[in-house]
C-alpha cells in the first residue's frame, strides 16, 4: 500500500487548515492508500510527522498558503499546492504526488557539487540526532545571528571612522549597531527559542522575557542586564510554559484562534515577565557581571589557555554542539565591547577557519594519499575555510576520523592560542576574509591561521597512509 505524508497550513490557521486535512484523509481512504497529515494551525504544528514516517513515505503533499519548512523533506517527492486545492480535489493531489519532483535534488555533477552535497548530508544527519534542547537553542541562535553580525560590523565601522564616535556618520553607525541591532539580538534569541518549543503562541512571551532581561529587570539598572544568558533562560521558560498552558487550557477547535492569539500570549507574557522582573533577572545579571569581570581581569596565561580551549572546541565537531557553544560564548560577550571579548571572538574565528584550510593543504602536498575526488574537494575547502565555514572539513573527517579530527584540533588550538598571544581583536561576530579590514593586527591574525593550518595539515599528512590503486580508481 502506498504511503503519503502531508502538511496543511493556512495564514489564520483555523478553518481551512483542518478542512484540507479532512479532505486529504477522506480521499486517501477512498483511494486505498495511507496518509498522515500534520496540521500547522493557529496553535502551531499538531500531530508532527516523525522521521520514520517521512522516510517511509512515497511522496509528500504540502497544501499550504504560508511558508512551510521543507528541510526535513530533502530527497523526497514533494508536491506543493494550496489548501484550497486540498479541500476541493484532494484525490487529484494524491494521484499527482507520485510524479512530483524530488525536493533538494541537485544538478551539480562536478566534484565540488558532490563535496557540498556531502557536507549538507552530514549536517542534516547530525541535526536529526541532536537533542531537542540543542535544536531549540540553535533555532534562536540562527535567527539572531543576522542582527549580531550586522550590528558588530556597524560598530566596527563606527570605530574605524572616528575613535571618539563624535563624527556624525560614526555616531549614526554606532546607533545602528550598538543601540539598535545589539539591543534586539537577545529578545530575538529568546523569542525564537520559545517559538521552537511552543510554536507561535510562545513567541511573544520569549520576546518580552528577553527584552526585560536586557533592561535590568524591575529597576532598569544598566549594569544589571541579564544578557544573552537571560535571553536563553527566558526563551526556554516561555516555550515550556506555553506548552504546559496548551495542555491545561482546552477549548473547542472553533476557538483555537482565540486561544492562540489571546489566552496563551497574555498568560505566558504575564508569567514570564513577572518571573524575569522579580525572581530571575537580577541573579542572572549578577552571574553575567561576574563573567564579564573575570574576563576583564584575565591574565596573559589565562588568555592563552582560553584560546587553546576554544580552538579545540571549534575543531572537535566542526559545526556541532561543541563548536556552537564556543562560537555562542564569543558572540554573547561582544556586546560588552571590551578588548577581552574581541580577543575571544577572533580566537574562535581563526580556529574555525583552520580545519578546511588544513585539509586543503594536506591534499596539495600529499596527492598520493587522497583520491581524485578528495583532491578536488580540497580546492573547494580553500574557499570554505577562507569564508569561515568550518564544516568544510566534515567529509574528510567522516572518512578518516581517527587521523583527521585530532590533527585539526591541534591546529585550531594553536591558532586560538596564538591570536590571544598576539592580542588580535575582532569587533565583528563573523570571520573569514570578509572581516579582515576590521581586525586589529590582521597580519598577525593571518600568521596565526597559516601556522595552525600548516601544523594540522602536516600532522594529518604524516598520519595518513597512501591509498591503494584500487581505491584511487574507485
Amino acid at each position: 500500500m502506498a504511503k503519503y505524508v502531508a502538511i496543511t497550513a493556512c495564514p489564520t490557521g483555523i478553518a481551512h487548515t483542518f478542512m484540507a486535512q479532512e479532505g486529504l484523509e477522506q480521499a486517501a481512504k477512498e483511494l486505498g492508500v495511507e496518509i498522515r497529515v500534520e496540521t500547522q494551525g493557529a496553535g502551531g504544528a499538531e500531530d508532527r510527522l516523525t522521521e520514520d514516517e517521512i522516510r517511509e513515505a512515497d511522496a509528500v503533499i504540502i497544501a499550504a498558503d504560508k511558508r512551510v519548512e521543507l528541510e526535513r523533506f530533502v530527497g523526497k517527492k514533494v508536491l506543493q499546492t494550496s489548501v484550497t486545492a486540498a479541500i476541493k480535489d484532494a484525490k487529484s493531489l494524491i494521484e499527482q504526488a507520485s510524479d512530483a519532483p524530488v525536493y533538494g535534488a541537485s544538478a551539480a555533477s562536478d566534484a565540488s557539487g558532490a563535496y557540498m552535497e556531502a557536507i549538507a548530508e552530514q549536517k542534516q544527519a547530525r541535526k536529526q540526532g541532536q537533542p531537542a534542547v540543542y535544536r531549540h537553542l540553535m533555532n534562536g541562535v540562527s535567527n539572531m545571528l543576522p542582527l549580531v553580525i550586522a550590528g558588530g560590523i556597524f560598530i566596527a565601522l563606527s570605530v574605524a571612522i572616528d575613535l571618539n564616535g563624535k563624527q556624525p556618520l560614526s555616531a549614526a553607525f554606532n546607533n545602528i549597531g550598538a543601540n539598535s541591532a545589539f539591543a534586539l539580538f537577545v529578545p530575538i534569541l529568546a523569542g525564537f527559542i520559545a517559538e521552537s518549543i511552543g510554536d507561535r503562541a510562545a513567541f511573544a512571551a520569549g520576546l518580552v522575557g528577553g527584552w526585560i532581561g536586557t533592561q535590568g529587570g524591575m529597576y532598569g539598572e544598566a549594569h544589571a542586564s541579564a544578557g544573552y544568558l537571560g535571553g536563553i533562560i527566558a526563551g526556554f521558560l516561555a516555550g515550556y510554559l506555553t506548552v504546559g498552558l496548551k495542555k491545561v487550557i482546552r477549548v473547542p477547535r472553533t476557538f483555537e484562534g482565540v486561544k492562540t492569539v489571546l489566552l496563551l500570549p497574555v498568560l505566558s507574557v504575564g508569567i514570564v515577565g513577572l518571573l524575569m522582573i522579580f525572581v530571575l533577572g537580577h541573579p542572572i545579571a549578577a552571574l553575567m557581571h561576574a563573567i564579564s569581570a573575570g574576563l576583564n581581569s584575565m591574565g596573559a596565561s589565562a588568555s592563552l589557555g582560553l584560546g587553546l580551549l576554544l580552538g579545540l572546541m571549534m575543531a572537535f565537531d566542526m559545526g556541532g554542539p561543541f563548536n556552537k557553544v564556543a562560537y555562542f560564548f564569543a558572540v554573547g560577550l561582544l556586546p560588552t565591547r571590551t578588548p577581552e571579548a574581541e580577543a575571544i571572538m577572533v580566537a574562535v574565528m581563526g580556529a574555525g577557519m583552520v580545519p578546511p584550510l588544513a585539509m586543503a593543504f594536506s591534499t596539495f602536498i600529499s596527492r598520493h594519499k587522497y583520491t581524485q575526488d578528495e583532491r578536488d574537494a580540497g580546492k573547494a575547502a580553500v574557499i570554505l575555510g577562507a569564508c569561515f565555514i568550518t564544516e568544510g572539513a566534515i567529509p574528510f573527517a567522516t572518512r578518516d576520523p581517527l587521523r583527521v579530527i585530532p590533527s585539526i584540533m591541534v591546529g585550531s588550538a594553536i591558532t586560538g592560542g596564538l591570536t590571544m598571544l598576539f592580542k588580535v581583536t575582532n569587533p565583528a561576530p563573523h570571520g573569514g576574509v570578509f572581516v579582515f579590514p576590521l581586525i586589529g593586527h590582521w597580519y598577525l591574525f593571518l600568521l596565526a591561521i597559516v601556522i595552525g593550518a600548516v601544523v594540522a595539515g602536516l600532522l594529518v599528512t604524516a598520519l595518513k597512509k597512501p591509498i591503494s590503486e584500487a581505491r584511487a580508481a574507485a
